[in-house]
């Protein structure tokens, strides 16, 4: 302020006065107060630790993720999240990252006050003085354990056997293909496993699909409790399971086969006061240098399989090498010349069964099925050769012929293309992720000239989520083009919602295990109501399997599915009988 000076007064007539300019000062208080609130309400933890590493300043999202007050920390260090889950050399190298200048990222397994774990992915650097010292540390710090335990769950359904908890025949496959690499002059022994149930249809026509499905769960178990904690077990598939014995003798094995052998003859299955024994056939082989590769690994476990069958059944049969033309008499082993002779001799066709809008007759499509024909010109369904044909490595070939031959026959029928929506071609998990057999598809759309949209591809559950990425990109190039896409069999696995929503898929197949019972069973009347509706949720159409009466098609108008499919609808017929009668005059086929 400025003095007041009167007249007379024996004062000073001139008056000094400073002013300093603290609008910059202003400026960054308020700046630095923004940024204080910011951090304050950041959805990230916020950790700022001083050149001693301990913590000066942590924000309310650290207390929320950790359960660690403010007053918990400040002053201590970090470490006090460390779970000892996380590798030293992972703090080594964050610490050295951060001393250089440079910003460390990555993922630490941390502990939380409570003592349970999280995943905390982590940005983390260094601020410096003018002199270049290190005086603090800033973290941001993110709680992914969501992801994690997605990541976990996705992987374990891709390598688990849905029904059993087992290891599936994928990883099964996997494990044994490292060991064969592996078996290159080391001079260790492994062994294969492979076990066949005895009389399992008949339980199956005795006391239903039910009762199987439960049997297997429960000798699932049995088989569990008997190998050794470093063996690896699995579900090969229907009544097959698989144990690969790694670092054993051949003496060794025969010891845990001999035990599984021996659980399962002790075992009684109970079902409905029903009292039930079954039996096991055990094929074993041994892995070693002179083991040739997977194929013929399996070929011969096998034949082994089918000699200890062929013996009496119940027992274990060791493999020699006399077992394969043996075994080609009967069983599995049979389908690989007969696949293969039926490829050379395009002894295959394609079936047709529609499927159809719930709410009204309209829209009607279809789905194509692949049938073989045997010498005496039997038709043979695809239960009894496909799991062979994927085994034996024909599945993508058979692929090709039923994409080859579908788009001949809609060529050469054009009245019938117009009067349909679309088709279904179902496509394997070997194909879904070959870019070579995307080529194949792009080359039969030109070739023949179908519109895009004129075609559905079908893939399962299981060959979705098997390579995920390379399932999304492959459907996303096709749908690109105009193409459609199904999800089969879904609901067979309990993560498959975690994972649809990354699926770029318009349809929903809800799995006919849930539907042949939606009538009486409310567990599956509840699964597949809510099937449905996250399918409509997510955009999509529902299509229900296995309706095989005017009741379940009812229920199922009832809960809301759009379309359904079942001999309660219509049998699949030949389709090229079908584009006969739709039509009057072909036109010519694609060359």
């Amino acid at each position: 302020s400025i003095p007041q000076i009167r007249p007379g007064e024996n004062r000073p007539h001139q008056v000094y006065s400073t002013f300093t300019d603290i609008t910059g000062r202003k400026h960054a208080e308020e700046e630095q107060r923004i940024l204080s609130r910011a951090v304050e309400a950041s959805s990230s933890a916020v950790i700022i630790a001083g050149s001693d590493g301990k913590i000066q300043y942590v924000n309310p999202k650290f207390n929320e993720i950790t359960g660690y007050s403010r007053e918990d920390v400040i002053g201590c260090t970090p470490r006090l999240l460390q779970s000892g889950e996380t590798p030293n050399n992972a703090y080594q190298d964050m610490w050295k990252t951060v001393v250089s200048g440079e910003e460390w990222k990555g993922e630490f397994h941390n502990c939380k006050k409570d003592g349970s774990l999280y995943w905390a992915r982590n940005s983390i650097s260094g601020v410096k003085d003018s002199t270049g010292r290190l005086t603090h540390v800033i973290s941001i710090q993110d709680d992914v354990t969501h992801e994690y335990e997605m990541t976990e769950q996705l992987s374990y359904q891709a390598t688990h056997d849905n029904l059993t908890g087992l290891i599936n025949r994928r990883e099964f496959e996997r494990r044994t293909e490292r060991i064969l690499l592996g078996a290159t002059g080391d001079g260790e022994e492994h062994a294969l496993c492979f076990m066949d149930l005895d009389q399992f249809k008949v339980i199956n026509d005795t006391c239903g699909h039910m009762a199987g499905d439960e049997l297997l769960r429960q000798l699932g178990r049995v088989f569990r409790e008997t190998v050794r904690k470093r063996d690896t077990l699995a579900r090969l598939g229907g009544d097959e399971f698989g144990v690969l014995m790694e670092h054993c003798t051949l003496e060794q094995a025969q010891r845990v086969a001999n035990l599984l052998l021996n659980s399962v003859q002790d075992y009684q299955f109970s079902w409905q006061g029903q009292s039930v024994r079954v039996g096991v056939s055990i094929g074993l082989v041994p892995v070693g240098e002179s083991s040739q590769n997977l194929t013929e690994l399996l070929k011969q476990a096998d034949a082994a399989c089918y000699m200890a069958k062929d013996q009496g059944r119940n027992r274990i049969h060791v493999y020699n090498p006399e077992d394969i033309e043996l075994a080609q008499r009967q069983g599995e082993m049979q389908w690989f010349p007969r696949i293969q002779q039926a490829l050379e001799l395009d002894r295959f066709c394609l079936y047709a069964q529609p499927i159809v809008p719930l709410a009204c007759k309209q829209d009607t499509h279809y789905e194509l099925l692949l049938r073989m024909v045997d010498e005496a010109g039997n038709t043979i369904p695809p239960g009894a050769f496909l799991t062979a044909a994927e085994r034996y490595n024909f599945i993508e070939r058979l692929d090709a012929w039923v994409i080859e031959q579908a788009f001949s026959l809609l060529a050469a029928y054009p009245d019938f293309v117009d009067k349909t929506r679309f088709v279904t071609i179902n496509l394997s998990a070997a194909s879904l992720t070959n870019a070579r057999f995307l080529d194949i598809i792009t080359s039969q759309f030109e070739t023949c000239g179908i519109e895009p949209e004129k075609i559905c591809f079908e893939v399962t559950e299981t060959a979705a989520i098997s390579n995920l990425s390379k399932a999304v990109t492959f459907i996303y190039t096709l749908r690109g083009m105009g193409c459609r896409f199904a999800l089969d069999e879904f609901g067979s696995g309990l993560s498959s919602f975690g994972y649809l929503k990354n699926l770029p898929v318009e349809f929903l197949k809800i799995d006919g295990m849930f539907v042949k019972d939606v009538v009486d069973d409310p567990i599956d009347h509840a699964m597949v109501r809510s099937i449905n509706d996250i399918g409509h949720v997510m955009g999509m159409k529902t299509i229900a399997e296995f309706v095989e009466n005017d009741v379940v098609m009812d229920m199922l108008r009832e809960i809301g599915v759009d379309y359904g499919q079942g001999y309660g609808i219509g049998k699949p017929e030949a389709f090229d009988r079908l584009l006969q009668n739709t039509v009057l005059e072909p036109a010519r086929k694609c060359l």
